[in-house]
C-alpha cells in the first residue's frame, strides 16, 4: 500500500511513480516493469477518472475498442518509415521515446477499461492464453520457426 501513497495521478488517470518513467538497462540485462501500479489499480485509477467526469456513458465496449485502435495507429505512426527499429530504440530522440511511451500507456488504459466493461479479468485471460499458446507451439517443434501453428506436422 506504501508504494501506491507513492504514486501520483496524472490527467489521463494513470498513476506515475516519482521515478522518471524512461528505464535504460545495462547492456545484455532484461527489462522488466515497475511493481507499482497493477492492472487492478490502473483499472481502479481509470474507473475513477471516467466516473469523476460522467464519462461512463461514452465508454461502452464499442467506443472503448474503437479508441483502443485509434490509439494503436498513434502508436504505430511512429514506427511508420524507419525501417527495423533495435529493441529499447536507442537511436531514438528522447522526444520520441516519451511519444511511445505516451501512446502505450493510452493503448494499455483503453485495453484495460474494455476488459473491465468485457467482464475480462484480464491477468486471468493473459495466463490461459499463455498455457493455450505453448500448447499450440511447443518449443521442441516450433524452435526458431516463424511458421503458424496449423503448418506444423506431427
Amino acid at each position: 500500500m506504501a508504494a501506491q501513497q507513492n504514486c501520483s495521478v496524472h490527467a489521463n488517470g494513470v498513476a506515475n511513480s516519482p521515478a522518471s518513467p524512461k528505464r535504460s538497462e545495462p547492456e545484455g540485462e532484461q527489462f522488466s516493469f515497475s511493481a507499482v501500479p497493477s492492472l487492478e489499480h490502473i483499472r481502479r485509477l481509470q474507473a475513477e477518472f471516467t466516473a469523476e467526469r460522467d464519462w461512463s456513458q461514452f465508454h461502452q465496449p464499442r467506443n472503448l475498442l474503437l479508441a483502443l485502435v485509434g490509439e494503436v495507429g498513434e502508436l504505430a505512426e511512429l514506427f511508420q518509415w524507419r525501417g527495423e527499429v533495435a529493441e529499447g530504440l536507442p537511436d531514438w530522440s528522447d522526444a520520441d521515446r516519451e511519444r511511445v511511451s505516451q501512446e502505450l500507456s493510452d493503448v494499455c488504459i483503453y485495453l484495460v477499461e474494455l476488459a473491465e466493461k468485457c467482464r475480462v479479468d484480464l491477468p486471468q485471460a493473459v495466463l490461459q492464453k499463455m498455457e493455450l499458446n505453448r500448447r499450440k507451439y511447443p518449443a521442441s517443434k516450433v524452435h526458431g520457426s516463424a511458421k503458424k501453428y496449423t503448418e506444423y506436422t506431427d
